[in-house]
């Protein structure tokens, strides 16, 4: 159990599901290599009897030829039994093979890339709705796990399943990327000792993707880590972007569109500008991509301040997405050395303020913690104001409007170093706020809060317009 590193409410509903005395269906969904079969591996370790996973692309003979070799080696048979001719019937392999075990025990059966499986005119999901329905709800000792990267076909054709799986799954879980803390204790498992700054670099660029974090070795820094995983000829995460998407959507190519638009627009598109830019049609379509996009976490929602749901900022939130179409995708720069000489040019600023931002909001949790509001009811947005003539505009990337009839304003900026308030800086700051309450009418008190990697520094341009400071170390927390 200690090989798993965080996931700790995860742990806890899987634990649940292996006291339980009735059938449990569980859903694991969640982007391709953030670690869901691992995750299922490790804590049912020693009560799966049977685990089968989808291949990509692979028609129905090919699919129930392999359901029948990893049968046959569940069952130690030295003879390989009959291919079965549909679903249907190797359900049926499934139920004689496991009734016998059920009596004994409590058993797992692990079907991994469940989408896969479930490919045109294969009549999978039919047989496996009958399958569940007729005989496996009525297994108090069944646990039966079911994985998909394809996140989006996953919540439509089985977590909202309005057929035969309807109010069918018992428990379901979203696995995410690893928060900061997470990617701390998983390198420092793996004896790679580094500091949360040089983590940061590594998570900006990367993500907390599991799969990616294994290729960071010990002894090298952030930056020698992103040469030779990004950079160099054979690096892990040379040839990833594409691989990526084309692994989970069917017509890829719409969904890399969207993700580069918002790659190109830091602040965020509505969903009508995502439409235009992309050159999309305005019915289902557009709203299928984007939901899949969302729920696989490579873009998230913001709702800005006091707007309805029409009005929501998509932005992209995939931290290796970013940098790859930042630095990669053209790049001519390859080798060793490559990300060093990168970090020296204006375009890895500009990248880092963005990737930063976008880190911070992914953990709004600890930054509430270490403002004391933990137990405060917020609601987190973010705001803008496009100005008319001779009229400011403003940007505000999150804020927590509380409940204590206090809203925070969150300013996060990047740097090796502590931050310095400048006398334009601090004008901008003072304009931005006001602008906000000029054209929000709140009545409600304004904190400014600075969000940094080593703080912000002292002096008369901070003293009475910054209200708190939080650093690096708050968000590992």
């Amino acid at each position: 159990m200690n090989e798993v590193v965080g996931r700790i409410e995860e742990k806890q509903i899987l634990e649940q599901a292996l006291k339980s005395n009735e059938a449990e269906l569980i859903a694991v969904y969640g982007r391709r290599r953030v670690g869901k079969t691992y995750l299922v591996r490790k804590l049912f370790q020693k009560n799966i009897i049977f685990e089968f996973s989808g291949v990509h692309n692979a028609d129905l003979k090919d699919q129930l030829t392999n359901f029948r070799n990893t049968l046959t080696e569940a069952m130690k048979l030295s003879i390989p039994t009959a291919v079965p001719s549909n679903w249907t019937e190797a359900f049926q392999m499934l139920k004689n093979y496991s009734e016998p075990l059920l009596k004994k025990n409590k058993c797992v059966i692990f079907l991994d890339e469940f989408p896969w499986l479930s490919s045109a005119k294969s009549g999978f999901l039919p047989a496996f709705e009958f399958f569940w329905n007729s005989w496996g709800t009525k297994q108090n000792n069944l646990i039966m796990t079911i994985c998909g990267s394809a996140a989006s076909w996953m919540i439509q054709k089985v977590v909202n399943n309005k057929g035969g799986l309807h109010n069918r799954i018992t428990k379901k879980i979203r696995l995410l990327p690893f928060t900061l803390a997470e990617t701390g204790e998983y390198l420092k498992h793996k004896n790679v000792n580094l500091d949360n700054y040089q983590i940061m670099q590594l998570y900006m660029a990367i993500g907390g993707i599991p799969q990616y974090l294994k290729e960071i070795l010990p002894g090298q820094s952030a930056a020698q880590n992103i040469d030779r995983i990004c950079f160099t000829k054979d690096g892990a995460l040379q040839n990833e972007f594409n691989n990526l998407y084309q692994s989970l959507f069917a017509g890829a190519d719409k969904h890399i569109l969207i993700v580069k638009a918002l790659a190109a627009k830091p602040t965020g598109l509505t969903r009508k500008e995502i439409i235009a830019a992309c050159s999309l049609s305005t019915g289902g379509t557009a709203s299928l991509l984007l939901d899949e996009l969302t729920e696989s976490g490579f873009i998230s929602t913001y709702l800005p301040f006091e707007k309805n749901l029409r009005d929501r900022i998509y932005k992209l939130s995939d931290e290796y997405s970013r940098f790859y179409l930042k630095f990669m995708e053209n790049s001519r720069a390859t080798g060793t050395g490559t990300w060093i000489k990168l970090s020296a040019t204006p375009s890895w600023k500009s990248w880092s303020g963005t990737a930063f931002e976008s880190v911070c909001l992914k953990h709004t949790k600890e930054i509430k913690a270490a403002l004391g509001i933990a137990g405060v009811y917020t609601e987190e947005s973010a705001w803008r104001y496009v100005p008319g003539k001779n009229q400011p505009g403003a940007q505000i990337d999150l804020l927590f409007d509380r409940r204590d009839f206090c809203i925070s304003i969150c300013e996060m900026k990047f740097s090796n170093s502590i931050f310095t308030i400048d006398k334009t800086y601090a004008a901008e700051l003072i304009q931005k706020r006001d602008v906000f309450k000029n054209k929000t009418k709140t009545s409600k008190t304004l904190f400014i809060v600075m969000v940094s990697t080593f703080g912000t520094q002292n002096n008369a341009y901070k003293t009475g317009l910054v209200q708190n400071d939080i650093i690096l170390e708050n968000l590992f927390k």
